[in-house]
């Protein structure tokens, strides 16, 4: 019993803790050069494991980059990179989602023995045709366990808070429904005056198609902290809509409960924080303890509960035994002025295309006595790398299909000093906008932008004139040539290169546009007929529409 618990068993294999923050800037966290933000216990991570320096997210918005890190592959081969306005999954009750047909490496480990378990968010779908079918749930892909959000933080969650969903198009629609109403108002009066003849079967008709309008925009829309603000326990609703100022603790208790109640046997946790995407928390024991505002007290929040997990682990004696990764999905959205992200000396942020400072996030596993201490990896390394490491520690030798991850045990340990990632693709939505190249011959990478956004107002370095920065149309530039740059000498994307200057100049542009990209393998999960609301799929806890309860229950023994 003893030596299970201790990690000495017969069994070998590790088990795995992935932490993955949402929002989160690579300059916001203290071992990555931030000397305001206190981050003690992801510091400690660092310390006592591997830091990477060069880590990159297969996309800068969170739906594609989830999926890229669950299934090892860009985005675009599970059909959840857009072509359209909407780059991320919107509406909970929508049908688009990760597909019944991918693999992810929780489905993997689970065929390996592994006990699987999501805490927290999961923003890749819940069902396909029917209430109920949970054809995109975790539950379906690879997870025994699942408590958290089904969906993601938005505004919407806190009354109060501006509309971030599809606000344009709601006031189009309620416009839209006002002329109708009053169109039939007139109509009905003009008509009791006897000003003119109108059929009770035409205003009947009328009357429908005004409500209907009506229903169009203000179910969907007005409601929206209850469509998709939900917490679920597997695959039931048990807090409808959530509550913010408990969420935070009850997640950090159920990641708890499930290391605990696997310490004798192998088991992998994805801890998918909600902090720190906008709504932001508001704890009382971090409450203006930051010199950073909210934004930065919900950080070192957010600090403090990955410290708690690490005690865990350690005080059941599976640090030796155990890989902890901390890392976020894509950088800081440096726009949103409730944020307050920083990316660190890097360019861009959340939703622009290729810019570095959108795509490089934190990247630190810790492994007592495997991996060594204080080391750092300046390598290109990406999320979409823990799904063929995870495979291998777990001893999974099935064949599988093509992966755009490589094992990064190699660069861990520091048996191999060169990244296997040759080439780097980086996607908007669906659209290539960059690559990176590190040629065999050098320490260089090189970074080759095809597309980058326009940013508004110009020379602001973000897009604050709306929400998020666009993939394409006439709010993006293509350049041509390219722009391209040397990572290794100008981190900060701010010296570009040309033949005068750089001598490998033409055989980057050629050894770049000879990298393959993925295929596109399944149809687009994010289309408009997959992303809509559509009522039959609203997960509801109690009769549709009357949803509502609150979570009282705990997690299993």
């Amino acid at each position: 019993f003893l030596h299970q618990v201790t990690g000495l068993g017969l069994d070998s294999r590790p088990n795995f803790v992935l932490i993955m923050v949402d929002d989160l800037g690579i300059g916001d966290v203290g071992c990555y050069g931030n000397h305001t933000i206190r981050t003690p216990n992801i510091d400690r991570l660092a310390l006592e494991g591997v830091k990477l320096s060069q880590h990159i997210a297969a996309a800068p918005l969170c739906t594609p980059s989830r999926a890229a890190f669950l299934t090892g592959r860009y985005a675009l081969r599970s059909g959840l990179a857009s072509s359209g306005r909407v780059p991320v999954l919107l509406f909970l009750a929508g049908s688009g989602g990760l597909p019944p047909t991918e693999t992810t490496f929780a489905k993997r480990l689970q065929k390996q023995g592994y006990t699987t378990g999501l805490v927290g968010k999961w923003h890749l779908g819940v069902n396909c045709v029917s209430r109920g079918d949970h054809c995109h749930h975790p539950n379906q892909h690879g997870f025994h366990y699942f408590y958290g959000l089904p969906f993601t933080l938005f505004n919407n969650c806190v009354p109060g808070q501006p509309v971030d969903v599809l606000a344009d198009v709601e006031q189009v629609l309620r416009s839209l429904s006002q002329l109708l109403g009053l169109g039939l108002l007139t109509l009905v009066c003009l008509r009791a005056l006897g000003l003119l003849s109108v059929s009770v079967g035409l205003l009947v008709a009328l009357t429908c198609l005004t409500a209907g309008g009506v229903a169009v925009w203000y179910v969907p829309f007005r409601f929206l902290q209850t469509w998709n603000c939900i917490v679920m326990r597997n695959q039931e609703v048990v807090e409808q809509p959530l509550v913010m100022e408990t969420l935070a603790e009850r997640m950090l208790n159920e990641a708890q409960h499930f290391i605990s109640r696997n310490a004798h046997q192998p088991f992998l946790l994805f801890f998918s924080l909600a902090h720190v995407h906008t709504p932001l928390f508001n704890s009382p024991a971090f409450a203006g303890k930051s010199r950073h505002g909210v934004y930065g007290d919900n950080v070192e929040e957010m600090d403090w509960i990955i410290g708690q997990v690490t005690e865990t682990v350690d005080s059941l004696g599976l640090a030796n035994n155990t890989m902890m990764y901390f890392t976020s999905d894509h950088g800081g959205h440096i726009e949103d002025p409730q944020r307050g992200g920083w990316n660190g000396i890097y360019k861009g942020g959340k939703a622009m295309g290729g810019w570095e400072g959108g795509i490089r996030v934190p990247g630190i596993f810790r492994w007592p006595g495997r991996l060594p201490a204080g080391r750092v990896v300046d390598q290109p390394t990406s999320l979409m790398d823990l799904y063929p490491t995870l495979r291998h520690l777990a001893q999974d030798t099935e064949a599988d299909r093509p992966l755009d991850g490589h094992d990064l045990m190699p660069l861990l340990e520091g048996r191999s000093r060169r990244s296997e990632h040759q080439f780097m693709l980086h996607y908007c939505g669906s659209y290539l906008h960059a690559v990176r190249w590190q040629p065999p011959d050098c320490d260089s990478v090189f970074k080759v932008h095809y597309v980058t956004p326009v940013f508004s107002p110009a020379g602001t370095g973000g897009c604050s004139d709306q929400e998020f920065c666009s993939c394409y149309g006439d709010q993006v530039t293509s350049h041509d040539p390219p722009l391209v740059y040397d990572l290794l000498h100008d981190p900060t994307e701010s010296r570009p290169l040309s033949p005068a200057n750089e001598r490998r100049f033409a055989e980057v542009l050629r050894r770049v546009d000879e990298a393959v990209g993925p295929e596109h393998g399944v149809p687009n999960q994010m289309s408009w007929d997959h992303i809509l609301w559509k009522p039959w799929l609203q997960p509801c806890c109690g009769t549709f529409p009357f949803c509502g309860c609150q979570d009282n229950s705990r997690p299993p023994g």
